[in-house]
């Protein structure tokens, strides 16, 4: 009998083992249950929320608000024709120019036209305001004019013609960026105005710049 007891002990010990570890995993089982519940509600809520936010993201209008002035589809046309006669005046600097100076403001003059004529597309389909698809006769006449120059009269030429059409429109540049209200005209505005002080800046690197050219500009300030 007393045998019996000393092995009836063991087992007993094991049987108590193995229930707390039943009642461990047990335990286990339920909070990790309990977590993924929480996670799943967690991430309903954040999800519930994303429409809200992406659109307080994107602004009034799909980010096209503000009623447009006839200064802003002035303006619209002003940036897309500049591009159609400066992109050219660009083209030809690289094959006309005695200077690298001249040439590297031409590139400036590619790039930075091709960017704003690209969003000046994007604004006018956007706003429904129609844009030329020619320069004016002025400005294909300024191209004319570059097309039969070579060398050092091809470099004056370009800085004059160039720097004193930047510097009008900067201008006009500030007045809408001050005034508009559309937010589209905004941005464009607020990229032409860096593109045009690159473009005034290559060119005043040339050290071709006149005091006659800076006068024209001044003559159109209105005082």
């Amino acid at each position: 009998m007393k045998s019996h007891a000393r092995k009836a002990q063991p087992t007993a010990s094991r049987g108590r083992l193995i229930a707390a570890a039943v009642a461990l995993l047990a335990v286990i089982a339920s909070v990790s249950v309990w977590l993924a519940q929480r996670n799943s509600s967690a991430d309903e809520s954040h999800s519930a929320h994303l429409p809200a936010a992406n659109a307080a993201l994107a602004g009034p209008q799909g980010g096209n608000a503000g009623p447009l002035s006839a200064l802003d589809k002035t303006f619209l046309t002003k940036v897309r024709q500049a591009g159609l006669w400066e992109m050219p005046a660009g083209r030809l600097a690289q094959t006309h120019a005695s200077s690298e100076a001249i040439k590297r403001a031409g590139m400036h003059l590619l790039e930075g036209h091709s960017n704003l004529d690209q969003l000046a597309r994007e604004d006018s389909e956007a706003l429904s305001v129609p844009i030329p698809d020619e320069a004016t006769a002025e400005q294909q006449g300024w191209v004319d004019q570059l097309k039969d120059a070579r060398g050092q009269a091809f470099d004056q030429l370009f800085v004059d013609l160039l720097r004193a059409s930047h510097g009008k429109i900067f201008i006009t540049i500030g007045e809408v960026r001050a005034t508009t209200k559309n937010t589209l005209i905004r941005r464009l505005a607020t990229q032409t105005n860096n593109t045009v002080q690159d473009h005034m800046d290559v060119l005043e690197d040339t050290g071709l710049v006149t005091e006659a050219t800076l006068d024209d500009v001044a003559s159109t300030i209105p005082k």
